[in-house]
């Protein structure tokens, strides 16, 4: 990221897009509430990270993901407390990691798509390009939770492994919102491309 990205005005656009991300966040979490009953929501809270990370780049959408993540913690947050607890090292570091993983990172790592940002600028193939690193975001997220998921549900849970049931319940919510948030980014930039001023700073 350039030095005059850290204006004021990149920084203010930070806060507004951490802001709504935050206010869809609560919204879908509010909609889905009970639905998934170890935490989970489908939605577009993604996207305001996503945009920031095509309109500025990495750090912006690092920067931007991680205001959402700890005003979310700010909030409350949601501690599973499974069968990986009996080990001795997570009785001690587990809440800790599953915060780390599940609510810091989670939504952070999406700021990596702001890594396809200036091949963004200069493809030829923008919904490609927007496709491919939506997904990225969308995935890295996934695994944060999936990763999270294999540490607390270690035995069998509903007949199968903690592991595979790790994938498959965060995959309920984490596909969708992959899919949805792909769907939302190419649209936008179809009726709206000036927004995610793919030509750098005017």
């Amino acid at each position: 990221m350039k030095k005059e990205e850290f204006s004021v005005k990149v920084l203010a656009e930070v806060a507004i897009f951490a802001a709504l991300a935050f206010g869809l966040d609560f919204f879908q979490g509010a909609i889905w509430k009970g639905v998934f009953p170890n935490g989970g929501s489908i939605g577009l809270a993604m996207v305001p990270i996503l945009i920031i990370c095509y309109r500025r780049g990495f750090l912006a959408g690092f920067l931007c993901g991680l205001i959402l993540s700890l005003v979310q913690i700010l909030g409350g947050v949601y501690v599973i407390q499974g069968s990986g607890l009996e080990n001795e090292f997570l009785k001690v570091a587990g809440p800790f990691i599953q915060v780390m993983l599940d609510y810091v990172l989670a939504y952070t790592v999406v700021g990596f798509t702001g890594l396809f940002r200036n091949s963004f600028v200069k493809s030829n193939h923008k919904y490609l390009n927007l496709s491919i690193g939506v997904t990225v975001g969308g995935l890295l997220k996934y695994a944060c939770h999936v990763v999270a998921g294999l540490l607390f549900w270690p035995g069998e849970i509903f007949g199968i492994s903690g592991s595979a049931y790790s994938f498959i319940y965060n995959g309920l919510y984490c596909i969708p919102n992959i899919v949805i948030s792909v769907i939302i980014i190419i649209l936008l930039y179809k009726f709206y491309p000036r927004f995610f001023n793919e030509k750098g700073e005017e």
